[in-house]
Order: C-alpha cells, then sequence, then structure tokens
C-alpha cells in the first residue's frame, strides 16, 4: 500500500500517510528501512502537516505577535548514534541533517545514554524511506545502523524564519516584507499599504529574528523637505534614534530621525572616492555627516564640505573628531548655492591660479541631492575671473539625480545640459547607482566643467594679464582716438 502510494507524491506526503495509518495502531513506533518496517512499543503524538515548515494556520491575520501561537509539531527521521562517533558524523552529513533556526541537530537518547539521535531533514530522505547509498556508505565506516526512525518535534516561534512567519500571518497572496535597512542598531523598512495593519507585528519579529537590532522604524513619507530626512514611526523596541554605524571602515554617528543617510549608497560613496589621490581637492556641497567627505579626508585629500541642515552639519563635526580628520576638514552650515559662490569659488580661483600641467592635482565637486542638485548647475555658468586654463585641470563635477525616463542616462545629460547652456556630448559619462523605485533610477552624471561655462567671456580688449594694453604707451590723442574707434 505504501510503496503504491509513494510512487506519485512527495516525500512529505508520505510520512503524512505513514503517520496516519500508525496512529489507528495502538503501541506502534515505527522504524523504517528499505523494503522492512520494524515496531516498538511506543507511541508519539504527531500533527504532521505536508508543509512541514509552515507555523500553525491559525496565526493567519494575527496583527498582535502571539509567540505562543506558533507551536506546532512535525515528523522527522532521525537516526540513533553512538555519542563518541557524533562529531565525526555531523561533518560527513552536513548536508542531510535538519537544519532550523535555534534547533539543535542533536539530542539525548532518553532510552540510552550512551547514543544520541540526530534529526534528519525529510525533504532529505528518498521516497524509499532510507537514506541514500552515499549516506549509507558514510554510516557503514562508522558502524552505525542506518535505520530511520520517527521521531515527533515540536517546532516553536524561534525555530521559524522571518519570512516564513510573515507569510504565515499575512494574507495569502500578498507580498512579504522580510528585507529592510540595517543602521546600527536600527532596522528602517518601507512598508506597503496593504502591509500596515501588520506594521507591528512586522516590526517586532525584525527585531526578534536579528540579533543586534533593538529598534524598528517604518518611513511614512517621502524626503521632500529641506534637510532631506524623512518622518518616521517607530514600529517596535527602544525609540533611540541616536546609532552607530560602519561604512567602508569608517564610523558614523548620528540621529537617524534628523538626518539623511542611506546604507545602498555605500558602493557609490566608494566609487568616488576610489577617483581620488592624495593632495587632490573635494568640493562636497551636500555632505551629509560625511560619507564622501571623511573618507576622502582621510586619503589626505584637501577637502571643503557643507550641509545646509544644522543637524546634519553638527554630526558631520561629530564624524570628523570621531575618525581623527576634524583638522583636515573645512566644514560649512550653508545653503548649496552659497557655498558655491563663496568657500567653493574662492579656493578654485586660488587652485587654479597655482595649478600647471606639471602639478597634476584634480578638483571634484560632489553633488549629492538626486531631487534638486542638477539644478544647482547654472552656478558653474561664467563662475571664474580670469583667462580659461588648461583643459586637464577644470574642475570635474559628479552631480546626481533621479530620473523616470526611459533613457535615464539621455534624460539626466540633457538636462544637466540645460543648466549649464552647453552641449556634454562626448564630454561627461553617466552611471547607474540604484534602482530606487519601480520606473525611478538614481544616476550620477560626471564631467568636467566646460572652460566656456566655467570662465566669464573676455571682451575684445580683454588680453592676458602680462601683455600692457597698446593705448598705454600712446599720446593723449592717439589714445583718445584709439578708444573712439572701439
Amino acid at each position: 500500500l505504501f510503496r503504491t502510494a509513494a510512487s506519485n507524491i512527495s516525500f512529505p506526503e508520505v510520512w503524512l500517510l505513514l503517520v496516519q495509518y500508525f496512529e489507528r495502531v495502538p503501541g506502534f513506533f515505527w522504524v523504517v528501512q528499505r523494503n522492512s518496517f520494524f515496531t516498538m512499543s511506543e507511541i508519539l503524538e504527531n500533527k504532521a502537516d505536508i508543509e512541514l515548515y509552515s507555523p500553525h494556520p491559525e496565526v493567519r491575520g494575527m496583527t498582535t505577535l502571539d509567540r505562543a501561537a506558533f507551536k506546532r509539531t512535525i515528523v522527522v527521521p532521525i537516526l540513533k548514534v553512538k555519542k563518541e562517533v557524533i562529531n565525526k558524523l555531523l561533518k560527513s552529513l552536513k548536508h542531510t541533517t535538519l537544519q532550523r533556526p535555534g534547533l539543535k541537530r542533536v539530542i539525548d537518547d532518553p532510552k540510552d545514554e550512551d547514543s544520541r539521535l540526530v534529526l534528519l531533514d525529510p525533504h532529505k530522505i528518498s521516497a524509499e524511506y532510507s537514506l541514500g547509498e552515499s549516506e549509507q556508505e558514510i554510516l557503514k565506516q562508522f558502524s552505525i545502523d542506518p535505520q530511520v526512525s520517527k521521531y515527533n518535534l515540536e517546532l516553536t516561534y524561534d525555530n521559524f524564519k522571518t519570512e516564513e512567519v510573515l507569510r504565515a500571518v499575512l494574507p495569502e497572496g500578498q507580498d512579504v516584507t522580510s528585507g529592510f535597512t540595517r543602521i546600527g542598531h536600527i532596522a528602517h523598512l518601507n512598508l506597503r499599504d496593504h502591509q500596515l495593519p501588520y506594521k507591528h507585528l512586522i516590526g517586532q519579529v525584525i527585531i526578534d529574528k536579528n540579533p543586534g537590532i533593538t529598534c524598528s522604524v517604518n518611513k511614512i513619507n517621502i524626503i521632500d523637505n529641506t534637510y532631506r530626512n524623512f518622518q518616521m514611526e517607530v514600529l517596535a523596541g527602544e525609540a533611540n534614534m541616536i546609532t552607530k554605524t560602519r561604512e567602508n571602515y569608517i564610523t558614523y554617528e548620528f540621529d537617524f530621525s534628523k538626518v539623511y543617510w542611506n546604507s545602498r549608497l555605500s558602493t557609490e560613496h566608494g566609487r568616488i572616492i576610489e577617483f581620488l589621490k592624495p593632495g587632490d581637492v573635494l568640493f562636497d556641497v551636500f555632505a551629509g555627516v560625511g560619507p564622501f567627505a571623511i573618507p576622502a579626508a582621510k586619503k589626505k585629500c584637501s577637502v571643503f564640505a557643507n550641509d545646509l541642515n544644522p543637524e546634519s552639519y553638527k554630526w558631520l563635526l561629530h564624524n570628523c573628531k570621531l575618525n581623527k580628520v576634524d583638522k583636515k576638514i573645512k566644514n560649512f552650515n550653508m545653503d548649496g548655492r552659497d557655498f558655491l559662490r563663496g568657500p567653493v569659488k574662492e579656493e578654485l580661483t586660488k587652485e587654479l591660479s597655482l595649478l600647471t600641467k606639471e602639478r597634476k592635482n584634480t578638483l571634484h565637486i560632489v553633488m549629492n541631492l538626486p531631487a534638486l542638485a542638477i539644478e544647482f548647475l547654472d552656478v558653474f555658468k561664467h563662475f571664474l575671473d580670469g583667462k580659461p586654463c588648461s583643459t586637464d585641470l577644470l574642475p570635474t563635477v559628479h552631480c546626481y539625480s533621479f530620473s523616470k525616463h526611459d533613457n535615464p542616462a539621455k534624460d539626466v545629460q540633457e538636462r544637466a545640459e540645460a543648466f549649464l547652456g552647453t552641449s556634454l556630448e562626448g564630454r561627461c559619462s553617466t552611471h547607474l547607482v540604484r534602482n530606487v523605485a519601480p520606473n525611478k533610477e538614481m544616476m550620477c552624471i560626471s564631467f568636467q566643467i566646460p572652460a566656456e561655462v566655467l570662465f566669464k567671456k573676455q571682451s575684445r580688449l580683454s588680453l592676458s594679464c602680462d601683455t600692457n594694453p597698446p593705448f598705454l604707451s600712446l599720446s593723449k590723442k592717439q589714445t583718445s582716438w584709439f578708444l573712439t574707434a572701439f
């Protein structure tokens, strides 16, 4: 009967059929070996289900976490092994043993203190109710009886994974959120509307299943204010928003509720820093708490960092001291345009007057405010006085922008060209930073500011600064005629 039934169904279903049959036979505890059944005078209750690792179905729709409700019993295969060979055996059978969060693979044998019971994964046992040939060969090497027995295993909330818990709770067919961004002890979630009735449960599950996380928060609006932070609510855990995190081997501390921080930009921060070499100059227009500025200073660059948000500025100063670069960074708390027109213009004028073809340190301007940064590019139109310098010495801008266009690279380039008033064709590169949302990309466009944009147009009388105008050597009458002629 069982061989016929087993031929067209999965192994968990086979276990279910066997259990249902033998539960009707008093005094039976069954042991399975190829083509044989063995009886023992013991019976264990079991509530086996086809989906072995699903929590109890009664948790569906739960909005307040009740951990006790997740308890259920499943039937798993076990192997009796002498305790002196347990460690060696586990290494050989590591792909066959049961792997569940918080669950021991080896338990005591209540009837034999010299033996242990090894829990096996039902999905890894063949439909013929026995271990495979390779596993049996391993058992033979250790002189272990290959009999596989049934064991009623109680699973609790602690033994289920995050996605298993949430899949059991949320309505069937809905998306399950188990992902989040971690910032120190804080888990940052972006829940969808259909998940909001379960938000506090979801937040608590995230805390329970991730050691070190003591607070979970949900963003409740988009970043649309002047200071680039967003409102959030605490879903579960402590309401401590001051956190510490590490990115690219550098430590940052800040109040997550009052500043902008995105752990998903770690790779992009590193990418820009790779462009820099010791002695280069970096102007960070929207510096936040320092993820571009501080690594650049660590790389022995000269850094000018600015942020309009007073909280970001406070934590920028704090992080500079924390990472021992406070003497290497000049920090500002200004509007981005004022920062460009003031400290940046002053320092660019100074640097370009000193640069020669022999001195190869480069100048970089980072503008990481994707929602608005591209609109600041018009500041560079006729930005500097003086004679245009060598193209090699022109400052490079790294400007970030969002795009919902079918061709985001083209879109960002065209918008940058509109604010600069010139073409960047063949003079820029665009980089896809990340996908922010469906049909919304974050892009970075990098380019050297064209000389015809950066420098004020020279009049017909404008000459090199080391050449005297002709009329300075003319007579008063000649000078009057010369000026009238022009």
